[in-house]
């Protein structure tokens, strides 16, 4: 993801733009410059900098944070030394993100199951942007990104609840985005999208990671499509509980999750992030996606025993 989003950012050369990376990745980029993939479109650049030593690099305005979820608290000293007094970080994350409850009424500080130390929460909720990413990437080699087309970029600042209007860092990202050539937006109501994207993300990405199955494949079998069935409507109901209507709200019901797991809408080679994971020997964003599920489900009381 955070490929994907450099090599466009480059192509665009609009921007002074940097890249964190590391092993034979940094080598590529270093060496050729990053390239993105999508069907019969192809973005590079070779960015300003590229490194692994985040203190090496001046201050910056903006830091796109691609990490999963469960690098990030290890991370959080790095981030914010990176960042100019005025700087905003924005992290592409799935499931429940680390800042959930800035903002909320009540405020209730941070996760622990994701932020265990509170670091993240104490030195940058307050500078600090969402984007809901509807886009599918692989590493195919060092420096070299294929993406799928039809991506779309869900953009929100904790702080706004619908109706609120966009505020200028918000604006500003996005603008940026858009100038990239990005299908960008500012969400009304981010919270609302991510618990959206969750649903999917919550029962592809695991049951492909213990199937080992690619897309297709997995859900061309009836026994894990309701099983995947079962999943979205438990994550539906903890949304619900926590103050999310998807079902009313028009985004959620059993014929929307039977289109979604449609074999017919994957490509057949498809793999999610998740199973990439797995076969790479990595960890896994198990606590962004399900373990942060359940434990606001055990504060709702919602049943989620499929979760």
């Amino acid at each position: 993801m955070g490929g994907h989003v450099a090599a466009r950012l480059l192509a665009a050369g609009q921007q002074e733009l940097s890249v964190l990376a590391r092993g034979p990745h940094l080598a590529a980029i270093q060496d050729q410059g990053l390239l993105l993939n999508i069907a019969d479109k192809s973005y590079q650049g070779r960015p300003f900098a590229a490194t692994d030593d985040s203190d090496s690099l001046v201050p910056q305005d903006l830091v796109i944070v691609a990490l999963k979820a469960q690098a990030l608290p290890d991370l959080a000293q790095s981030i914010s030394r990176l960042l100019k007094p005025e700087g905003i970080a924005l992290f592409l994350l799935n499931g429940i993100p680390w800042w959930w409850n800035y903002g909320l009424p009540g405020e209730r500080g941070s996760l622990p199951l994701l932020d265990p130390q509170g670091v993240l929460w104490r030195l940058l909720r307050q500078r600090t942007l969402g984007c809901v990413c509807h886009a599918s990437n692989e590493v195919v080699a060092p420096g070299v990104i294929v993406g799928s087309p039809g991506d779309r970029w869900l953009l929100g600042d904790p702080l706004l609840q619908a109706q609120v209007p966009v505020s200028q860092r918000l604006g500003a990202v996005v603008d940026l985005f858009e100038q990239a050539g990005f299908a960008a937006s500012a969400s009304a109501d981010l919270r609302r999208d991510i618990w959206h994207k969750l649903l999917i993300n919550a029962s592809l990405n695991p049951v492909s990671a213990l199937t080992r199955l690619p897309t297709r494949e997995l859900t061309s079998d009836g026994a894990l499509r309701e099983q995947m069935m079962t999943l979205m409507a438990e994550v539906m109901a903890v949304a619900k509980a926590c103050g999310w209507d998807l079902a009313a709200q028009g985004l959620a019901s059993p014929s929307v999750f039977e289109a979604w797991l449609n074999p017919a809408k994957r490509p057949p080679d498809h793999r999610t992030s998740m199973l990439q994971d797995v076969l790479a020997g990595r960890s896994l964003e198990v606590e962004a996606l399900l373990g942060q599920t359940q434990r606001f489900a055990r504060e709702t009381g919602v049943a989620t025993s499929m979760c």
